[in-house]
């Protein structure tokens, strides 16, 4: 017989779904067990959830389609609350303060300057191994016209690097990294940022 002590609750974990690499965040999520990830395109879903991914893509489409959808305020009073936000890629670059373009309208979630496409176009994409100390070592990890943290506030916890450039940070509930987990077979990151939701 099952005792309530040995049953585990599933987290409900939504992927922002309005541009971007949302399938395979979706698919990453399906493979960690107590996870029900659904595909999230309006407020009132928010509140089911506890924790929300804002996926790679265009971040200037992605935030335009962000204010469109009247998502903006809603997200962050989701931040608020303590919930879980992981942004990948552009992602990142929303969940920030400041950029070094001013076309994205940034939601101020993590104090960090991000620069955008920070490692060059789509020709300059490569993949690498990173040791991210409280995940693992020999994590892979996918940069697409990636951006970098320039700058991160003190309260911000950069958790590693690429050439001297910080690429994954998080500060309390908010996880960002510039590179795409999803788009490898390791789902080492996905788990840690689901532990913290």
């Amino acid at each position: 017989m099952t005792t309530i002590a040995n049953v585990k609750a599933n987290k409900i974990i939504g992927v922002l779904n309005l541009q971007g690499a949302v399938t395979e965040h979706l698919n990453m999520l399906a493979s960690i067990d107590f996870v029900s990830p659904i595909a999230v395109k309006k407020n009132e879903q928010l509140r089911q959830l506890d924790g929300l991914i804002i996926p790679g893509g265009e971040s200037t489409a992605i935030s335009r389609l962000i204010r469109q959808n009247d998502l903006f305020e809603p997200i962050q009073a989701f931040a608020k609350q303590g919930k879980g936000i992981f942004g990948t890629c552009a992602g990142l670059v929303l969940c920030g303060t400041e950029t070094s373009h001013n076309e994205v309208e940034q939601l101020g979630l993590i104090d960090i300057l991000v620069e955008r496409n920070g490692f060059g176009r789509q020709i300059n994409s490569f993949e690498t191994l990173l040791d991210i100390a409280p995940i693992g070592q020999q994590i892979p990890a996918v940069f697409i016209r990636a951006p970098y943290i320039a700058k991160a506030g003190k309260q911000v916890k950069q958790l590693t690097s690429v050439d001297n450039h910080c690429v994954m940070a998080e500060q309390d509930n908010i996880l960002v990294c510039s590179f795409h987990p999803e788009l490898t077979t390791d789902n080492r990151i996905m788990r840690y940022f689901v532990e913290k939701c």
